[in-house]
């Protein structure tokens, strides 16, 4: 059984780029590198996607999906899913989420996205936090999807995936705006929601989500949590895995 092995900044090159944590594990035997990441996380409504990807090559312009425009994110998706070794997507929808809480629901994603590559990773570079019970080696990376190329892959392939669903449920729900918003909360989804109540795909678990339902718009802490309103991004009762 191989040991275990955690690259660290220091021991890399400052000029390794984005490819410098697959080429380190690479020469120590780890081949092939799996990324991982997700979208949704943030949002009241739709699913939370993660992705898994291994790359074998370099892809020209990756780069933290939130840093480039949805017309470069879409062509480097296609790009990704085309010459990637492996690809691995995972939808976990609102009612999910809902009953078993959201971090429980982006570990099991990033656990069932490493088991869908068809491809068993030498490493696992995960953006966020630890996983266990991945089938190899992993690291959780702070901010990985900008030092490392595998996982800027997977956070494109989760934000365009996911992102073309919303534009989806747009098309179901028009009034949200879910084409503009992706789900996250504005003061137009706010007022939305307002006006018309939670649709099927609103995460009820969540506190901007749970205040409209029990009739609590704008009336001091969520009726459920307690929490007040700057923490609509957190799910009532999260629990720990």
């Amino acid at each position: 059984m191989r040991t275990a092995f955690r690259p660290r900044p220091g021991v890399l090159r400052r000029d390794a780029g984005l490819y410098g944590y697959e080429r380190a594990l690479a020469r120590k035997g780890f081949a092939p590198v799996a990324g991982v990441d997700e979208a949704g996380r943030g949002a009241c409504a739709g699913p939370l996607v993660v992705a898994s990807v291994i790359l074998g090559r370099r892809i020209a312009g990756l780069a933290d999906s939130k840093l480039l425009g949805e017309p470069v994110r879409e062509r480097l998706h296609d790009r990704v899913v085309a010459a990637a070794q492996a690809v691995s997507v995972v939808v976990i929808p609102p009612g999910e989420i809902d009953e078993h809480g959201l971090h429980k629901c982006n570990v099991a994603g990033v656990r069932r996205a490493v088991a869908g590559l068809g491809l068993e990773p030498g490493y696992i570079l995960v953006d966020g936090f630890p996983v266990p019970g991945l089938p190899a080696p992993s690291l959780a990376m702070w901010k990985g999807d900008r030092v490392a190329a595998c996982v800027a892959a997977a956070s494109i392939v989760a934000k365009v995936t996911r992102d073309r669903l919303m534009r989806r449920l747009h098309e179901r729900y028009p009034e949200y705006g879910f084409d503009t918003n992706k789900g996250y909360v504005t003061a137009a989804h706010r007022r939305a929601l307002a006006r018309y109540g939670p649709c099927p795909e609103h995460r009820f678990s969540f506190v901007t989500v749970a205040r409209v339902t029990h009739g609590a718009r704008n009336q001091g802490p969520c009726p459920w949590t307690g929490q007040d309103e700057d923490m609509h991004e957190n799910e009532v009762g999260a629990g720990a895995v």
